[in-house]
């Protein structure tokens, strides 16, 4: 196994059991009635072996202020913790799921192991929905955790992210230094459902992550690849920031570019809530210019 962005349901049913494996369910609902249904549906029912994580207790750090966004990111050793307590070590391929596409704490686990340095991790595609449409075997047996046999350095690339500075200093290039994951109303600042201010970052353009997905799952890396290079224009992906509300389904658009070999995006972990935290800072509505 050598899984790095995503793995399909079918690959993946073919290694479960495998000791080298460790499966992670991340359902979560944002905006949800509660933000335990997410756990609750895991303990009725999820992968063989699947452990759980919480996109607010274990994958988002509340004790910082609300210039960080409204998912602050946890800290390096705070998430090395996690990992130990789920058995997670660098030796183990892990594969992280939600309820279908990825994109919500799913997505932000990928992504926050990448910055560990592990790259034996990929989300699996078209998540809960697409296993469980297959007939694909579910439990409601909580496994054991069986401890890694030894643990992650307590420490983030910082070069994989981006924070307020960075986007301050590029407002006055041309468009397209930053593409924004959130939907299309909600960028054009027609509505704001989340946030006290809508629109977007000056400079944005917007790539909403369900255009990445057909029927839930990702489209082919040739498919994403195209649908990319108008926005990416003659830059090339590591010279772009990736955006949305809070800095978790930004991290959707970072694993289709990968996906699709456009290496080397970062996150703007904030995002526009982090962004919109100072007042004095631009924002636009309307279309990408």
């Amino acid at each position: 196994m050598n899984w790095t962005t995503l793995v399909s349901a079918e690959e993946l049913a073919a290694q479960v059991g495998d000791p080298s494996l460790r499966i992670v369910d991340a359902r979560f609902v944002l905006g949800g009635a509660s933000v335990d249904a997410g756990e609750a549906a895991w303990r009725e029912a999820h992968l063989p072996g699947a452990a759980y994580v919480h996109l607010d207790r274990d994958l988002s750090d509340f004790r910082k202020p609300s210039s960080f966004g409204r998912h602050p990111m946890p800290e390096a050793a705070d998430v090395v913790a996690l990992l130990a307590r789920l058995g997670i070590g660098p030796e183990h391929q892990v594969v992280v799921y939600d309820a279908v596409d990825g994109a919500i704490a799913a997505g932000r686990f990928w992504w926050l192991l990448k910055l560990l340095g592990h790259e034996r991790v990929a989300v699996l595609d078209g998540g809960y929905a697409r296993w469980t449409k297959l007939g694909l075997p579910v439990t409601s047996e909580i496994a054991a955790v069986v401890p890694s046999t030894s643990p992650f350095a307590p420490h983030f690339d910082d070069g994989m992210i981006a924070d307020d500075e960075d986007v301050a200093s590029r407002l006055g290039e041309a468009p397209g230094w930053v593409i924004d994951a959130r939907a299309a109303e909600r960028f054009r600042g027609e509505i704001e459902p989340l946030d006290r201010v809508a629109g977007h970052i000056p400079g944005a353009r917007n790539r909403p992550y369900v255009a990445n997905l057909r029927d839930g799952v990702y489209l082919s890396p040739e498919e994403l690849r195209a649908a990319f290079a108008p926005l990416l224009g003659s830059r090339d992906a590591s010279q772009v920031l990736l955006n949305c509300g809070s800095g978790v389904t930004a991290c959707a658009n970072l694993l289709a570019m990968e996906h699709a070999g456009l290496h080397g995006a970062r996150i703007y972990a904030g995002s526009w809530s982090g962004w919109i935290s100072d007042p004095s800072r631009p924002i636009e509505t309307g279309e990408a210019r």
